[in-house]
């Protein structure tokens, strides 16, 4: 009998280890894929068990995306978009700010990325982008405070500068920046 006792309490021990094990390794892989999003996510779900579920079930949907590279001429057209929207910085900062929120909207709808809202969208962009995504906030932030007595030029050109971090990283992702092809 007392060899039963001992060999169904390894057993018991054995299966909290593995479980213990697993967990961490799961915790290892979603701070290594998310980066800075992961402690965001537990600051904001305050524990770790939940931060966890809710970046697998990020996981999970993006999964269920089709997200796709964007052939070249089509890269070439949404740059020259872009070098569009900074000119007009220059003579309506506000609004080149509105049209680089919508053009960074616009390439990720055609890279596949749904974009019904804003919430959504840092869900979604957190899988694959988690290191560009603070700046996707910064930015539209300022957006949405843009027009008003609320925004310096200085704070309008600091949008722009984070609106084209991520549009950047949405443009060449998964074809190589120019600069990688040329190294």
């Amino acid at each position: 009998m007392s060899t039963i006792v001992i060999i169904v309490a390894v057993v018991v021990v054995l299966a909290l280890v593995a479980l213990v094990l697993r967990t961490m390794a799961r915790r290892r892989h979603l701070r290594e894929r998310f980066g800075p999003e992961y402690e965001r996510t537990v600051e904001a779900k305050h524990s770790r068990g939940a931060a966890d579920r809710d970046l697998r079930a990020r996981e999970e949907r993006h999964e269920t995306l089709e997200i796709r590279p964007l052939p070249s001429t089509v890269r070439d057209r949404y740059a020259r978009d872009w070098t569009s929207v900074q000119e007009h910085f220059v003579d309506s900062p506000d609004q080149a700010v509105g049209e680089a929120d919508r053009l960074v909207t616009t390439l990720m709808s055609e890279r596949g990325y749904p974009t019904e809202n804003y919430e959504q969208q840092k869900r979604d962009l957190s899988v694959e982008h988690s290191r560009t995504l603070e700046h996707y906030r910064v930015a539209h932030e300022i957006n949405k405070r843009a027009g008003g007595r609320d925004t310096s030029t200085e704070e309008l050109r600091s949008a722009m500068v984070h609106y084209r971090a991520l549009f950047e990283e949405l443009l060449h992702d998964g074809t190589g920046s120019p600069d990688e092809k040329r190294r």
